[in-house]
């Protein structure tokens, strides 16, 4: 069956477009301070974004290999001299690769982990939504994945009767009000908190 055509699917370009909108106005002095990601500096941040539109634009195309086999985890990410030009296309290549009924269909990669296209092009959401947030927070800038980019990432990152995608991913859920907007609910189901700001 073409889970394609009878399953709708999300756009990941509203969120790979709210992340490529906040790498201009970050400064180089920027790129050594915290983010909610505990082992993350900035530049970090920005490597482990650049290795994951990477990682999931070959996990959407079917090129498997490399980029998708290696776990993100196994070392720190290094970050690319070339990012300010490089970051921005690898990006809308993500997008775009998710916007084509084949990366939904089938399996495919990534990080290491043999998954569902259905199943990966979620997770390659999510990573967005998280990390742009993580991103943003850290560098003062405001952020607006969407509010179908949010939906998604919330109902990835909520608690289930099945959590084998959250094991080793995310932190334990922080309390927030569920009249919160829908993107504060995710973060704080990441295990992240809302409030967050550089210096907590």
């Amino acid at each position: 069956m073409n889970t394609s055509e009878t399953t709708p699917v999300p756009d990941l370009t509203p969120a790979a477009r709210a992340v490529a909108r906040l790498l201009d106005p970050i400064s180089d002095d920027q790129l050594g301070g915290p983010t909610p990601c505990p082992d993350y500096s900035v530049r970090e941040l920005l490597a482990h974004i650049d290795g994951l539109s990477l990682a999931f634009r070959d996990a959407g195309r079917k090129d498997l290999g490399p980029t998708t086999g290696t776990d993100p985890g196994s070392s720190l990410p290094v970050l690319d001299e070339k990012w300010r030009t490089v970051l921005p296309q690898r990006l809308e290549e993500l997008a775009e690769a998710w916007r084509q009924p084949s990366a939904w269909d089938g399996m495919t990669q990534a990080g290491g982990v043999d998954l569902p296209g259905q199943v990966a092009g979620r997770v390659a959401l999510n990573e967005l939504v998280l990390h742009g947030w993580d991103l943003a927070r850290a560098t003062g800038q405001e952020y607006d994945p969407g509010e179908a980019s949010a939906a998604v990432s919330y109902e990835m990152v909520k608690p289930s009767g099945d959590d084998s995608l959250r094991d080793g991913i995310f932190g334990p859920p922080v309390p927030v009000p569920d009249d919160a907007p829908l993107l504060d609910r995710a973060v704080g189901m990441s295990g992240r908190r809302p409030d967050w700001r550089p210096g907590d």
